[in-house]
């Protein structure tokens, strides 16, 4: 049994919502002694790998160190997290110590569940098999689009809940668009399979989504869960609602993989029963250990799993966490804020903003980016704007439009 430590919080991963919540935490109370658990190297932008896939950031722009975004008075444990006891406010790490704490932030992501397909793993990166859910596979969707000049094009979506679900069809869109502005679109056919009964959750983005889908004249195929893929023969094979298998042939495939609770989190004590932290939606603290708090995609709130949602719920759990610690700050409240840009087209974006229940929260007023309608604009905001906020103000707990507000009433 290695040396114990104890910390005032300690935070399970150094993703974007653990990063983000410990800024937070240090802005308002840089006295606090905070350790950040977790094993990685790399600290990545995930949401730039949609334009990795378009050919449209090069992969490095969307990797850091983690050691470079680590906050400085933050201690960096490298371990795994192998057990929560929180009855004793102990955290079991992968070297066989224990750290105890005052208070514990969990956002460790969610797991990519790549082998719950048959035969995707070992497709992942050839054969026509691609996904930008991965680091690695990202550039070579690019390098399929660009080479593909006729055939058959399939992209996947499992059922929800996922992180970023418009990530599925953004990439057919954006692959569409190329092959669209190349003249090589009439060549081409396009199928979109979705587990889900309908093309995005929010129906006020719908009908601007359906104008792509006519234009790159996509077939829609919903509530089909890809099961299997043969990379050698190039099938891929779907289960409908009915039960009945179908088989698709295929030249490129994009696949969005099933996507769960980490298994450390879905075996503790802290999961809901579809594995999840079990939290209140409104304060995002744990609904069986008063001083626990959880973000980011591995909460059970009801809300889209996206950047977007962690960076508001940072700020709130980092008020309420200081509030249940004495210091004198309001509650905060998340009101379910996710954005999705949907990228329909290379310099054009729908971007959808909303809340709990599918409720509309968007940004900006509408005479100057509707979500109802394609947005030049909305492409400056993905392509240039939101990496640098992300790097240079989410991570740093500069809270931009994203204060904790009171509830209303």
């Amino acid at each position: 049994m290695g040396t114990k430590k104890h910390f005032d919080v300690v935070i399970v991963g150094g993703g974007s919502a653990g990063i983000a919540v410990a800024s937070s935490l240090l802005k308002r109370a840089a006295q606090l002694s905070i350790a950040i658990i977790d094993p990685a190297d790399k600290h990545y932008y995930q949401p730039g790998w949609t334009m990795v896939g378009a050919g449209i950031f090069s992969p490095p722009v969307t990797a850091r160190t983690m050691a470079s975004v680590m906050p400085a008075a933050v201690t960096w444990l490298k371990q795994s997290v192998e057990a929560f006891s929180p009855d004793d406010a102990r955290v079991g790490l992968s070297d066989g110590s224990e750290v105890g704490y005052d208070r514990l932030v969990v956002c460790p992501g969610l797991k990519l569940d790549w082998a719950a397909v048959e035969g995707l793993e070992e497709n992942l990166g050839r054969n026509g098999v691609t996904s930008n859910y991965s680091y690695k596979t990202a550039p070579y969707t690019w390098d399929l689009v660009q080479n593909m000049k006729s055939g058959k094009a399939l992209f996947t979506q499992p059922p929800m809940p996922i992180k970023c679900a418009g990530a599925p069809q953004k990439a057919m869109y954006l692959s569409a668009d190329h092959w669209y502005r190349t003249g090589v679109m009439d060549k081409i056919d396009v199928a979109f399979y979705t587990s889900t009964p309908g093309l995005f959750g929010v129906a006020h983005y719908v009908p601007a989504l359906m104008k792509y889908v006519d234009k790159y004249r996509a077939k829609l195929n919903f509530e089909h869960t890809l099961t299997r893929i043969d990379g050698a023969a190039k099938v891929a094979t779907f289960r409908n609602t009915e039960g009945a298998l179908v088989e698709s042939d295929f030249d490129m495939i994009h696949v969005c993989p099933p996507q769960c609770a980490p298994d450390f989190i879905r075996s503790s004590p802290l999961a809901d029963e579809g594995g999840w932290v079990d939290v209140d939606p409104d304060t995002l603290q744990s609904r069986k250990y008063d001083n626990v708090w959880a973000l980011g995609d591995v909460i059970n709130a009801p809300n889209a799993k996206t950047a977007a949602a962690a960076r508001a719920q940072a700020p709130v759990v980092a008020t309420n966490l200081l509030a249940h610690a004495g210091h004198p700050m309001e509650a905060g409240h998340y009101n379910g804020y996710g954005s999705c840009p949907l990228t329909v087209e290379r310099g054009k974006i729908v971007l959808a903003e909303f809340g709990y229940g599918g409720k509309l929260l968007p940004s900006f007023p509408s005479w100057l980016i509707d979500g109802q309608y394609p947005s030049a604009l909305a492409w400056q905001l993905k392509a240039k704007a939101l990496p640098w906020i992300y790097w240079n103000a989410m991570l740093k707990g500069r809270e931009w439009l994203v204060k904790p507000t009171r509830r209303a009433g």
